[in-house]
């Protein structure tokens, strides 16, 4: 099983859209990229512990590649948008790939360079170490599946029947 975390915007349809993909055994939602451990989500709101919301993923890469998972993150996210995806404003809903080592990283750069082309120089994703991921409050945990009309700007329907479990 492997690790890896992402920003798409808001965190509860990330992990609704991840978690529904064959080969994906668990997700949680979270905070990276900030300027203090186990922030509270008033906290990542506000801005000032400049947290943005994520989601780990763990997998089993026999099933689901890391390019897949970079393939499906900018099927549901804008990856030329700094700080909105949908109608979510704010440091907290930047994108995001958080890699745990080193050949991740290689793996994540590769793909961008092929999937952007010459756009490239517009992506405003960023790519990361993971450094920092904590986990949101529990009531954030698989919140559309607590709260199925919750709002989020996810389209669970991006990924293919073939893609889902």
């Amino acid at each position: 099983m492997k690790t890896i975390v992402v920003a798409g915007g808001c965190f509860w349809g990330v992990q609704a859209y991840y978690k529904q993909l064959k080969g994906v055994i668990k997700t949680t939602v979270g905070y990276i990229d900030g300027n203090k451990m186990n922030p509270t989500y008033e906290e990542v709101c506000s801005g000032i512990t400049n947290h943005t919301e994520a989601c780990e993923i763990t997998y089993n890469s026999n099933v689901i590649s890391l390019r897949e998972i970079c393939d499906h993150l900018f099927r549901i996210s804008n990856p030329f948008s700094k700080f909105r995806q949908g109608n979510d404003v704010g440091k907290q809903y930047r994108t995001g790939i958080y890699y745990n080592n080193i050949e991740d990283k290689n793996i994540i750069d590769n793909f961008m360079k092929e999937y952007f082309l010459d756009d490239i120089g517009k992506v405003r994703t960023e790519v990361k170490e993971s450094k920092d991921y904590s986990l949101a409050e529990n009531y954030h945990q698989d919140y559309l599946d607590k709260n199925p009309y919750g709002y989020c700007h996810v389209d669970l329907g991006l990924a293919s029947n073939e893609e889902k479990k």
